[in-house]
C-alpha cells in the first residue's frame, strides 16, 4: 500500500519504519532538523523492543502536497498541531483514503457516529476554531490507541523503547474490510495489532493513564517505572484516574479494568520516558488540551467534581507557563 506518515516523530517514525520494512511503499512528513537528517542521511530506527536497529531511506518533505494519493494517512503529531495540518492534508486524501489519528488524548472525532444524544458535536478544548471536522471528512477516520513507546534520541534517530499494542476501530463500531486491512498491514510488521469492538472505550482505557501519568512525570521529572515505585506520588496516580473514572462511566464508558489494572499496564512500559516529560525537556508545547483538558470539560458538561485533576492541570499549567511552552 502507499502509506504517508504526518508527523513522523518517534511514534511516527515507528510504525513508519517497520512498514516500509514490510514492503509497503511509505513516506514521511516531518519537519525542521529531524526533517533535514532524514533527507539527508536516512531515518534510523533502534528497536529496543525487537532488538535490531537499521537505517531506512524513506521519501520526506514538509509538504503533503509533494506526494500522490495515499491508501493510508497515519496523523502522528501532537494534538495541538492536527488542526492546522488537517486542511494541508487534502492532496493526499481520496474516496478510498483511510486516515489513522494515532494520537494522544481525547480524539477531535470523538463523538463522530458516537449514536449519543452529542453524536458529531466537537470540543472547545479540542477544536477551539470548530474547523476540524469541515476539514476532513471523519467517513475516512479510523480510530487508533497507541500502547508503545518512543523517543527521539537525535535528529534522523529514534529509539523504540517499549510496546508494540496498537488498538483500531471504526467510530460506528462495524467490523469493516478497511479496519481488518490496516490491521493485518501493521500485524505483519510486528505490531500486536487488534481490532477493536469499541474503540472508544479502549481511547479512555489508555486516557486515564496520560491523564495522570503525563502530567505528574512531567511535574516529578520520573521515567514511569519511578512513578510506579514512589507509593507517595502514586496517590496523586491513584486520585486522578478515579476521577477519570467517573466521567467515562458518565459518557457511557465504564471502565472494564480496576486502578489496579491499568496501572499495572504502564508498569509493562518499564523506564519509559513519557511524552509529556519529553516534550516539557526538549521545551515544546505540552499536550494538555487533549489529555486533560478535554476531560476537565466533558466533567464540567456533565456536573462531575474532578478536584485532583483540576489541582494537576492546574501545577503543570504553571509549570509550562514558566517555562514560556503554554
Amino acid at each position: 500500500m502507499r502509506i504517508c506518515i504526518v508527523g513522523a516523530g518517534a511514534i511516527g517514525a515507528v510504525i513508519g519504519a517497520k512498514l516500509a520494512v514490510n514492503g509497503h511503499e511509505v513516506v514521511l512528513i516531518a519537519r525542521g532538523d529531524h526533517l533535514a537528517a532524514i533527507q539527508a542521511r536516512g531515518l534510523t530506527l533502534v528497536d529496543e523492543v525487537d532488538h535490531y536497529s537499521g537505517t531506512y531511506r524513506l521519501p520526506a518533505s514538509a509538504e503533503p502536497a509533494q506526494f500522490p494519493i495515499q491508501d493510508v494517512v497515519f496523523v502522528a503529531l501532537k494534538a495541538h498541531a492536527i488542526a492546522a495540518m488537517l486542511p494541508r492534508m487534502r492532496p493526499l486524501v481520496a474516496a478510498h483514503t483511510v486516515v489513522v489519528p494515532a494520537i494522544n488524548g481525547l480524539p477531535w472525532w470523538y463523538f463522530h457516529r458516537e449514536g449519543g444524544p452529542r453524536d458529531g458535536q466537537s470540543l472547545r478544548t479540542l477544536d477551539p476554531q470548530g474547523t476540524m471536522f469541515a476539514a476532513l471528512d471523519c467517513a475516512r477516520v479510523l480510530g487508533c490507541v497507541v500502547h508503545l513507546a518512543a523517543e527521539v534520541r537525535a535528529p534522523g534517530l529514534v529509539h523504540h523503547t517499549g510496546g508494540r499494542k496498537l488498538l483500531l476501530g471504526e467510530p460506528d463500531r462495524s467490523p469493516s474490510i478497511r479496519l481488518r486491512t490496516v490491521c493485518d498491514a501493521l500485524t505483519r510488521a510486528g505490531f500486536e495489532a487488534t481490532p477493536s469492538r469499541d474503540i472508544r472505550l479502549d481511547v479512555w482505557t489508555k486516557l486515564l493513564g496520560n491523564l495522570s501519568f503525563n502530567p505528574v512525570a512531567a511535574l516529578t521529572g520520573y521515567l514511569m517505572n519511578q512513578i510506579c515505585a514512589d507509593a507517595d506520588v502514586l496517590e496523586v496516580i491513584v486520585a486522578v484516574m478515579r476521577e477519570g473514572m467517573k466521567v467515562s462511566a458518565h459518557y457511557g464508558h465504564p471502565m472494564q479494568i480496576t486502578v489496579e489494572q491499568r496501572i499495572a499496564i504502564a508498569r509493562e512500559l518499564g523506564a519509559a520516558r513519557i511524552s509529556m516529560l519529553q516534550d516539557l525537556e526538549q521545551g515544546r508545547p505540552l499536550e494538555l488540551a487533549a489529555i486533560v483538558g478535554s476531560v476537565l470539560e466533558l466533567a464540567e458538561l456533565a456536573g462531575i467534581a474532578v478536584p485532583a485533576t483540576r489541582m494537576v492541570h492546574a501545577l503543570v499549567l504553571g509549570r509550562a507557563r514558566a517555562l514560556g511552552i503554554a
